[in-house]
């Protein structure tokens, strides 16, 4: 792969990581706050995320560019090795979406209906975007020193 090929990818790649960290830090930092709602306020409240669905194209977009990475960076095994981390960290937090996030908004139609048990379907909610957001972190730091080591080596 060219050398302008490979920036081309290393850009892009952080710039799906970056674009995914937003609303994952934004899920990880309302946390408490949402949390300390009552159960019709935080009904309401759940109607901003109209639309967030669309953050799964960086997402998915993040996944195939790490792992082209990675195939492009074969020879030079710590920045293959940290894409492919890096990309082990995003499809884990699929994994943990579509288990436990997912199911509550299918249950709660997008949140426009009130669950039987609020108090453990927000929590299940909340707290898989919370771990996700910490994993999405760390998805983040991998790609952007497999990117470093990978530019330090001439790769």
């Amino acid at each position: 792969m060219s050398s302008t090929r490979l920036l081309a990818l290393q850009f892009t790649i952080l710039f799906c990581l970056a674009v995914i960290l937003i609303p994952a830090g934004a899920h990880l930092f309302e946390y408490p706050a949402k949390m300390g709602l009552e159960p019709a306020e935080y009904m309401v409240t759940q109607r901003i995320y109209a639309g967030w669905a669309w953050f799964g194209v960086p997402i998915y977009a993040a996944m195939i560019l790490l792992a082209i990475h990675a195939l492009v960076l074969r020879k030079n095994r710590l920045p293959m090795v940290l894409s492919l981390v890096a990309f082990a960290v995003v499809v884990l937090t699929q994994v943990i979406f579509w288990r436990y996030t997912f199911p509550m908004n299918a249950i709660t139609h997008n949140w426009t209906v009130s669950p039987p048990d609020i108090a453990a379907a927000r929590w299940q909610w909340e707290t898989s975007h919370a771990l996700n957001a910490i994993l999405t972190f760390v998805a983040f730091i991998l790609g952007t020193l497999a990117i470093l080591v990978s530019r330090r080596r001439g790769c």
